[in-house]
């Protein structure tokens, strides 16, 4: 199109295309952003009208996969797109973060940013692509904000940094990062890593904030070029008059009421009963609306809280800014999981169960990335009575999806591999109560619910919530914030890691930005902290358990010819169904031929195994099997040596003395004890009854097996008597046709 205009970015060698015009033409800004194959479409609006009776900002940034743009057609039901899955809620959360602080605080008018992948090469992440188009749409509109942003994910492989890396680049590096932030202050940061020592992760970060200027140059020349002129809003402020009034009625008490340390509870009665004093106060004052005076009272409130710490460098409840509050942890809670821990700090309380189960149980993906299962989950439940609240239960939120995998990533570094520990593993983290970081909570309960469950985890981990209160060049660092004062600090920075390093981080920010700097002040701040819960932990539970639990399933790994699956499958499942129904195991197949047998015993275990075995089990020349005549001929008897496997016992092989008929020796359904004395290159197997009952060799009875023996009825040797021959010793997936093919019986 004619007005479609592009801007290029290169970070480290790799083009960003930004691109506007042409799409969407009544949005308030649309852009793509293309990174290889990979195109993100983001559109940025803004209502006309401010929403009246609302004391917010109103944002909502929403991403929409699209398997079209991976060529793919949805596998549910209807065939089309349902509800948002967990990795689109998180790269919308993940977008929403370092937008969020740069809009205006007094401005009320809805805002929402929509994103579509429009195309998918599987081979670049489509979460940095989402953040910078969501930053070009409004950068570009006529929407208030204060950006551009950049955003960037840096991966370290062999020493080296590698800036955007592919999937299959992320697979082999030690640091996952992902960082947003403006031209001068980093505003986002999401983090996974194989225990990453606190001074690379602080150089990761000055990384990828050098490598970001690019984008934010390519963006600042598509508004000037591009842009629209940004729109005038209503700005929703308190009259002057209204504050110094709430003020002068709230007086010292506020202060008074930090100097008391109180708890949570009792902070908030003394917090209520001055606020309703200062509502009864000027109920009859026509010039002071309710909402105007609640949210007056809501910012002395606030601003007492921070001048609080900045004045006195010490928290609401007394601590000093390092000190952490009082901690426990117990294990073995629950009889019947597999595993459970409760790690109580403070007044936040988290009870974590773990449950194993079969490689079958890992959850499957239907998405734009290529990985399409998981054999590690995660799940975060937040109750609304762990903060004494009553709400209705509507399913997992945006919230409980993304504290759950911050949690799922902070302990995926030292999970066993599936090679020496094939089972898939879920943690429920269950939050009772919560006054401030319950997904760190949610980390240390599920360590020590890991190792109660006997899972070899390489280490414990342990998680911890980081605070700041920033005013011009004084600061204040937090370590282990409560809720008021995430509520009204400036940051929140999740770290969790092991004694030898980081394994996840996560950074809110509400201001516009910190400097790395701050950022490794604060990770050294929260090692300090994470040694002493990791100290904690191990009082609790020094070592995985060196067994699972009773209730556990016990897995026994086989590996048999892949050709021979169909063997234990059987036609329609029959076979595998009734080894599982008859023994109460579960059993699961790889197509490589692995094999997984779970029990909760070892007898269920040792059975199934015998008959899987015997299914998939090669006749061997000179070994010796019992077996059932499963056919009679004039010149012998077909007996069954093995599950579907049968060969012919010649009528000059069925005795020591001369047999006149077969069935005077071998009836139908009769048990034979027969050695293997040939397999002929058809597959052919031949039988002999008269080497067991006298003892030969293998290679004896073969020699006699050749001689005429002077008795019965004579024939070609190699089981092809006047008749179909043994079937095929392979057993497994074969022809169906004819009884001297190898394959199941029909």
């Amino acid at each position: 199109m004619a007005n479609r205009k592009t801007f290029q970015a290169v970070v480290e060698g790799k083009p960003f295309l930004f691109t506007t015009g042409g799409l969407a033409a009544q949005a308030g800004g649309a852009v793509t952003v293309r990174v290889g194959e990979s195109l993100i479409f983001a559109a940025a609006t803004m209502s006309r009208e401010p929403r009246l009776g609302i004391d917010f900002f109103p944002l909502s940034v929403e991403y929409e996969e699209r398997m079209y743009a991976g060529g793919s057609i949805p596998g549910s039901f209807f065939r089309r797109e349902g509800r948002p899955s967990e990795t689109a809620i998180l790269v919308a959360r993940l977008t929403d973060r370092p937008l969020r602080p740069l809009f205006p605080k007094d401005m009320r008018n809805d805002v929402q940013v929509i994103m579509y992948a429009f195309s998918s090469d599987a081979e670049n992440p489509l979460d940095i692509l989402a953040i910078n188009a969501a930053s070009a749409a409004l950068s570009i509109s006529d929407i208030p904000w204060d950006g551009p942003i950049g955003a960037v994910r840096i991966g370290r492989i062999e020493g080296r940094w590698v800036y955007n890396p592919t999937y299959e680049e992320i697979k082999h590096s030690e640091i996952d990062l992902r960082v947003a932030a403006t031209r001068d202050a980093i505003l986002m940061v999401e983090a996974g890593a194989n225990e990453a020592p606190e001074n690379l992760m602080v150089e990761a970060l000055k990384e990828a904030h050098r490598a970001i200027q690019p984008l934010i140059d390519a963006q600042e020349k598509m508004a000037a070029e591009a842009g629209k002129s940004k729109r005038d809003y209503v700005h929703f402020a308190l009259a002057d008059k209204v504050r110094e009034a709430v003020s002068q009625k709230v007086g010292g008490r506020l202060a008074q009421a930090f100097r008391d340390e109180l708890d949570k509870a009792e902070r908030q009665a003394v917090l209520d009963a001055i606020e309703g004093e200062v509502l009864a106060g000027f109920e009859n004052d026509a010039d002071m609306a309710e909402a105007d005076l609640r949210e007056a009272f809501y910012d002395l409130y606030r601003t007492e809280v921070r001048s609080h710490i900045l004045r006195s460098n010490q928290r609401t409840d007394g601590r000093d800014p390092k000190q952490i509050r009082p901690l426990s942890a117990e294990i073995d809670f629950s009889p019947r999981a597999h595993g459970s821990g409760l790690f109580t700090r403070g007044e936040t309380q988290v009870l974590s169960f773990t449950t194993l189960g079969t490689p079958r149980d890992a959850q499957e993906l239907d998405g734009l990335s290529p990985i399409d299962e998981k054999r590690y989950l995660h799940h975060y439940n937040f109750p609304p009575f762990s903060t004494a609240e009553v709400k209705p239960l509507r399913g997992s939120s945006r919230r409980e999806i993304g504290h759950g995998a911050l949690a799922e990533r902070a302990l995926i570094p030292v999970l066993p591999p599936q090679e020496e520990f094939p089972y898939t593993i879920r943690v429920v983290s269950e939050v009772l109560s919560s006054n401030g970081s319950s997904s760190m909570a949610s980390v240390c309960g599920s360590t020590l619910a890991l190792m109660d469950a006997g899972v070899p985890i390489k280490a414990p981990v342990a998680g911890i919530a980081m605070g700041l209160v920033k005013e011009g060049e004084k600061y204040v660092i937090l370590t282990d914030i409560q809720g008021v004062e995430d509520h009204h600090g400036d940051m929140d920075f999740k770290v969790a890691g092991t004694a030898q390093g980081i394994t996840a981080l996560q950074m809110d920010i509400k201001i516009k930005g910190v400097t790395p700097e701050i950022m490794g002040e604060a990770l050294a701040q929260a090692r300090e902290a994470r040694l002493q819960v990791l100290e904690v932990i191990r009082a609790c539970i020094s070592a995985p358990r060196p067994d699972l639990k009773v209730h556990a399933p016990r897995i026994t790994i086989l590996k048999i010819d892949p050709e021979k699956i169909g063997a234990v499958i059987g036609p329609g499942g029959k076979v595998i169904r009734k080894i599982q129904e008859d023994t109460g195991v579960k059993i699961d197949i790889e197509d490589d031929g692995r094999v997984y047998i779970a029990a909760v015993d070892g007898p269920s275990a040792a059975e199934a195994r015998r008959r899987v075995e015997s299914l998939t089990e090669t006749p061997v020349v000179g070994r010796i099997y019992t077996g059932k005549v499963v056919r009679v001929a004039d010149f012998g008897a077909f007996v069954e040596i093995l599950p579907n496997i049968d060969g012919l016992v010649h009528i000059s092989q069925l005795d020591s003395t001369r047999v006149e008929k077969v069935e005077d020796v071998a009836k139908m359904g009769d048990e034979l004890t027969v050695m293997v004395t040939g397999i002929d290159p058809e597959g052919k197997v031949r039988l002999s009854r008269t080497a067991v009952l006298e003892g030969w060799t293998v290679e004896e009875a073969a020699e006699h097996d050749r001689k005429p023996s002077g008795g019965g009825r004579s024939g070609p040797s190699g089981g092809s008597h006047g008749g179909p021959g043994g079937r095929r010793p392979s057993g497994g997936r074969g022809h169906e046709g004819g009884e001297n093919r190898g394959g199941p019986r029909r």
